[in-house]
């Protein structure tokens, strides 16, 4: 049997931090995944560039049952902590749009830079190595794992949620912590594609691949970005936004006119080219195909003069608040987040230890805390991370 200071399961950002953090204190780390290769939602996201975090990072950009248990940590490992680890590596990236932050190259260069960091410390990194079976002791905790058996005083768990199967994301974080007594709270797939079955299918079908400045609104939430149709509904960065906001059976508003308003600007084309059709005015705005489409699924097409001030106020709650109820989500397959997972109210939000079973942490996508689109989940990791390393 070996004996080690700290054992992590799970090996990816989250984890990466904590383990090299933890052995730069001076503890002795082993860190362990059932996968073949570390951190490899790190490698496919923001398209293979990696958004590792965000130049506005707070508190309010996650969603939590606990809303304020995500504020020690973050405010103990900033987005410009991280910031400087990746300058410090010679990392060249760049501010995309709203402070998010992408790799110039790819997103391994963040994953090398976090494995160079625990080999600079002397991390013990296994790879397909699962774990079997875990019980408390008096000193601490013992595995059984692929490996054998091991012992530890603080266990980290770092095993992520739900999303993205594939990658080989489990429920086996929620495991560990329901065997130690905690409340694990309903999940869900959050930042996800919707799915439209009814009669919209044919239309976001026939507009695949078009994407357009949008505020969608759903449930007091509202996100300005882009939707993009697909041919099984809406995606992009403003529904994937919303997503995590939306019940089954709530309607999503969608104006697609967000720096007009709807009806001052038909009634303002009415008065100034009652001769054009409205097909015409909406492909000034939206691409020539799209604003054919949509006046051929919703409105007849004519001159502006034609239309009664009654017909120009349907045009405009249409194109100004569009309602749609989505059928459901793309679900775990795509999903880049998991919300809901461990009750934050049964863990300190300044160690990250629980408070059921001492010497067992939880850090990362597992907690019941989920961040925006845009780099913040990654944050969370980096800073839960770091959180818990100090303590282990």
């Amino acid at each position: 049997m070996r004996s080690t200071d700290v054992v992590i399961i799970g090996a990816g950002a989250a984890g990466l931090m904590c383990a090299f953090s933890a052995a730069a204190r001076g503890r002795q780390v082993l860190l362990i995944d059932h996968a073949n290769k570390a951190g490899k939602k790190i490698l496919m996201s923001g398209g293979g560039r990696c958004n590792f975090t965000n130049l506005y990072a707070e508190p309010a950009n996650f969603l939590s049952q606990n809303p304020h248990f995500c504020k020690s940590a973050l405010a103990r490992y900033t987005q410009w902590d991280f910031i400087a680890m990746v300058a410090k590596h010679g990392v060249p990236y760049h501010e995309k749009k709203l402070g998010q932050l992408f790799c110039d190259n790819k997103s391994s260069d963040i994953l090398e830079m976090l494995l160079e960091e625990c080999n600079q410390v002397n991390v013990d990194l296994r790879l397909d190595t699962s774990v079997q079976h875990i019980e408390k002791t008096e000193a601490g905790y013992l595995l059984n794992t692929s490996m054998g058996q091991v012992s530890c005083q603080s266990l980290v768990v770092a095993t992520g949620g739900l999303s993205i199967p594939t990658l080989g994301a489990t429920g086996f974080g929620y495991q560990i912590a329901r065997q130690f007594g905690h409340e694990v709270l309903a999940t869900r797939a959050g930042l996800v594609p919707f799915t439209i079955t009814d009669q919209l299918k044919e239309l976001c079908t026939e507009l695949s691949g078009t994407s357009v400045d949008c505020l969608v609104s759903c449930n007091d939430q509202s996100f300005r970005e882009n939707i993009l149709f697909t041919h099984r509904g809406l995606s992009g960065p403003a529904i994937l936004q919303i997503s995590s906001f939306w019940h089954p059976g709530d309607t999503v508003e969608i104006n697609l006119l967000p720096d007009h308003d709807a009806l001052a600007w038909l009634q303002q084309q009415q008065a100034e080219r009652p001769n054009s059709e409205l097909k015409t005015l909406l492909g000034e705005i939206f691409t020539k195909k799209m604003a054919n489409l949509l006046t051929e699924h919703w409105f007849v097409s004519k001159p502006m003069k034609q239309y009664t001030p009654a017909e120009l106020r349907e045009v405009a709650d249409k194109l100004g608040a569009w309602q749609v109820v989505p059928a459901g989500t793309e679900g775990y397959r795509t999903a880049e987040v998991t919300l809901g997972g461990v009750d934050t109210r049964e863990v300190s939000s300044k160690t990250l230890e629980s408070l059921k079973s001492p010497g067992l942490y939880f850090v990362g996508e597992v907690l019941d805390v989920s961040g925006h689109l845009g780099g913040f989940n990654f944050q969370w990791a980096w800073a839960s991370g770091y959180a818990a390393a100090q303590f282990v």
